[in-house]
């Protein structure tokens, strides 16, 4: 199957829901968070479509939909509208959705995803437009409930072209696209509350062919492993259709998590089908460019640009990855850094009060401290604390310059960093705390060469001290850890490792 699949070419589109963190909904003043309430808790008279209501547009979904546009890199319309999408379902009481075909507010623009090799490629978005949300059925048996807490609910639709011709990349756009609408701060972007959810347009066609292969769309993905998952196990479905000589039916199909697959649910509607005309209930959206740029000031860095930053220290591109999904860990690295936040690093320094510092090692404790991130499951920390001052600028910092000053050892110095997110160490400086746990590493000399005189002299080291004398360097390892087992993990082993050449 593998040689077979080489002969064709997958090719792929994604249109990408994104709800905006506005408090109130698109065109009504109902509560934007339906969480943990009750069905149609989260409604007005304007959300179940009673006759005479009139919507009125939320300002803040239309800032957010701005600066979202800011973040894909594309036009911001001067004038656009909104139409009314005619489709009957319960969850749809006007039997319309109120939606952008015609005039969309984002236009062309795009953005350039990282794959897991470092490969960068670029996907255009064709355009992303304003649209409420339908609300949610739920199914039983003969019979369905319908909840409206999510009729009403301001989403962008970013609709990607078909740039895409893996699914590995398909992965990477919806993984880079999701980074960057939390950078921007314009969604919650909880996959599993659908805050972000994708659709994934497929087609196949042989290497070579001009003409695009017949398209399929799955719909509803909400996490990166099914973008990946569904992108392929369709890319093969339609190849193996091919190859018997059969067509490919344009439908919308489902993914079946459980079982790995996707399956069909019905014919794919083309735009005529919806009978789209302007909503003349809403005016026109008219933004002068200085309101454009006034809604888009103080845009935060996006991830291209911290890893652009983050080059010069040689991270490991799992490092990278895990600091850009964890909006308040890449911010933290950044302004430890101290570069693209208007302050020089001595002046970072300067203003943390670090004693001692030396700042020519500034890059190599910035380093240490995304690998303690990384370390540690992002669950088994609460990341939200870090700008609450558990795990700020001053305490890792201070924290990175006593490992480099062989005041701890690795192993202790992951412990102390872990205590940060704990609120009994609240307030008190990693220095404290290895006094308090007994952690702090033994440098003097004097002391260590005691010990290390000891552990050669024991008849278990003798073996080791043959290997190394015969040219087995790596048998030293063995002794440093009887010398750091003898001293509770206290010794500094690069010293005891001196001292043991010395004497050997």
């Amino acid at each position: 199957m593998e040689d077979i699949l080489k002969k064709y070419e997958m090719t792929i589109g994604i249109e990408c829901h994104v709800q905006l963190k506005t408090k109130t909904k698109l065109f009504s003043g109902s509560d934007n968070d339906a969480r943990d309430k009750e069905p149609n808790e989260a409604t007005s008279p304007i959300d179940f479509g009673l006759p005479g209501m009139l919507p009125v547009l939320n300002k803040e979904a239309v800032v957010l939909a701005v600066r979202a546009g800011k973040a894909l890199n594309a036009k911001i319309a001067n004038v656009s509208r909104f139409d009314r999408k005619h489709y009957f379902y319960p969850d749809l009481p006007k039997g319309y959705q109120t939606s952008q075909l015609y005039q969309p507010i984002i236009g062309e623009g795009e953005i350039k995803p990282i794959l897991p090799n470092g490969e960068e490629f670029t996907v255009r978005i064709e355009h992303a437009h304003l649209e409420e949300d339908a609300g949610k059925l739920t199914h039983y048996g003969d019979y369905s409930l319908v909840d409206l807490n999510r009729a009403g609910t301001p989403l962008i639709e970013i609709v990607s072209m078909p740039d895409i011709h893996s699914s590995e990349q398909a992965r990477a756009y919806a993984e880079e696209l999701h980074r960057r609408m939390i950078f921007a701060d314009v969604t919650e972007g909880d996959l599993y509350q659908g805050n972000m959810r994708f659709d994934v347009n497929i087609s196949a066609r042989k290497i070579g062919d001009p003409k695009l292969g017949t398209r399929t769309e799955i719909k509803n993905l909400n996490s990166f492993r099914s973008v990946e998952r569904a992108a392929q196990y369709e890319f093969e479905r339609q190849v193996k259709l091919l190859e018997k000589g059969e067509k490919i039916k344009q439908e919308t199909r489902g993914w079946l998590d459980d079982e790995q697959k996707t399956v069909s649910q019905r014919s794919k509607e083309e735009a005529q089908d919806y009978r789209y005309m302007p909503d003349p209930d809403i005016p026109p959206v008219v933004l002068s460019n200085e309101e454009i740029t006034k809604m888009q000031a103080g845009f935060p860095m996006m991830p291209n640009q911290y890893r652009e930053y983050w080059k010069k220290l040689d991270l490991d591109s799992s490092v990278v990855n895990f600091a850009l999904s964890h909006k308040e860990v890449a911010e933290l690295m950044q302004a430890i850094l101290g570069e693209g936040y208007h302050k020089t690093q001595k002046e970072l320094i300067d203003e943390l009060e670090i004693e001692d510092y030396d700042i020519k090692n500034h890059n190599e404790n910035v380093k240490r401290i995304f690998n303690w991130f990384a370390s540690i499951p992002a669950d088994e920390l609460d990341l939200h604390k870090i700008w609450m001052g558990y795990a700020g600028p001053r305490r890792t910092l201070r924290l990175a310059n006593m490992v480099q000053k062989n005041q701890l050892s690795s192993t202790g110095a992951k412990e102390i960093f872990m205590s940060f997110f704990d609120e009994s160490t609240a307030g008190k400086m990693p220095e404290e705390i290895a006094k308090e746990r007994n952690l702090l590493q033994v440098s003097d000399e004097g002391a260590i060469a005691k010990i290390v005189d000891e552990v050669l002299a024991l008849e278990e080291s003798q073996k080791a001290i043959a290997d190394i004398k015969a040219g087995n360097d790596k048998a030293i390892g063995f002794l440093v850890g009887l010398i750091m087992k003898k001293s509770q993990g206290k010794a500094n082993p690069a010293m005891a490792q001196k001292l043991i050449r010395e004497r050997i």
